[in-house]
């Protein structure tokens, strides 16, 4: 595992303006001014939290993906975040992680917010996804997954980094401050939280809170109410020694899902 060198966009998102929010992320991420490994954006980064999927959702050719795979060769990095997209006559909250040679893997979310009626327009995902990068194991999820601990269960230390893209809302802050170092220490993992600012066609309020949390439960990176691009390096050494001190994840329950 070498270090890995990470940029969080915590943004404004243009409520489903897809055009609008694209010339906005592509302006706020010219501010790179070092070589970054991966670039995390919210979820739903193109449109928000909207339940307008026949009007906005876009093909897997569509041109979200052409301008991610732009922006990952630009950078010669991954770019990642979550989209909507439509395939088989279904809707998807879709997670793309897009490689700098225009490759790509998804996932799809799987706990779909039912207080919000996500799950009357889009279909859940069964599939987790864990990628690999510079020697990283990191397995992405989306928003409302994070309250779901046995989804997110690390079984045999099948990732060391899980990351979190969102629309998590300012009056439930306090959860998501909670979860993510539950998450990062129960897992032995580092987790990054990727959300939102500013209010949402629907006035509801995003506080953002993007964070990285470290595997002992430390802060690496934390920021709240403003939009933010910002680079920082996390590497294997704390990972490694608290795994070897705090063999924890060997003696885990064994369980399966059933879907």
């Amino acid at each position: 595992m070498d270090n890995l060198k990470i940029t969080i966009f915590q943004g404004y998102l243009f409520w489903e303006n897809i055009d609008k929010n694209l010339q906005n992320i592509t302006l706020r991420l010219s501010s790179i001014r070092e070589k970054t490994d991966l670039i995390i954006l919210p979820e739903m980064f193109n449109t928000g939290f909207t339940m307008s999927a026949e009007l906005l959702a876009e093909p897997m050719n569509g041109k979200t993906i052409q301008w991610m795979q732009q922006v990952a060769k630009k950078y010669d990095c991954v770019i990642t975040g979550s989209i909507i997209i439509t395939e088989n006559d279904k809707f998807y909250n879709r997670l793309i992680w897009m490689q700098a040679d225009g490759t790509y893997k998804h996932y799809d979310k799987r706990h779909l917010f039912a207080l919000g009626k996500e799950h009357n327009t889009y279909t859940a995902g069964t599939e987790k996804l864990i990628v690999e990068l510079k020697g990283w194991k990191i397995c992405p999820v989306i928003c409302y997954d994070l309250r779901f601990p046995v989804w997110l269960r690390n079984k045999d230390a099948d990732y060391d980094m899980l990351i979190v893209v969102a629309n998590w809302p300012e009056k439930r802050a306090l959860h998501w401050r909670t979860l993510i170092p539950a998450r990062a220490v129960e897992n032995q993992s580092y987790v990054i939280g990727v959300n939102r600012v500013g209010h949402d066609g629907n006035e509801v309020y995003h506080s953002g809170d993007s964070t990285c949390i470290s595997p002992n439960g430390d802060v690496v990176y934390y920021k709240r109410d403003e939009e933010d691009v910002y680079t920082f390096t996390i590497n294997p050494t704390e990972l490694i020694k608290i795994r070897r001190a705090l063999p924890f994840l060997k003696d885990a329950d064994e369980f399966s899902i059933e879907l």
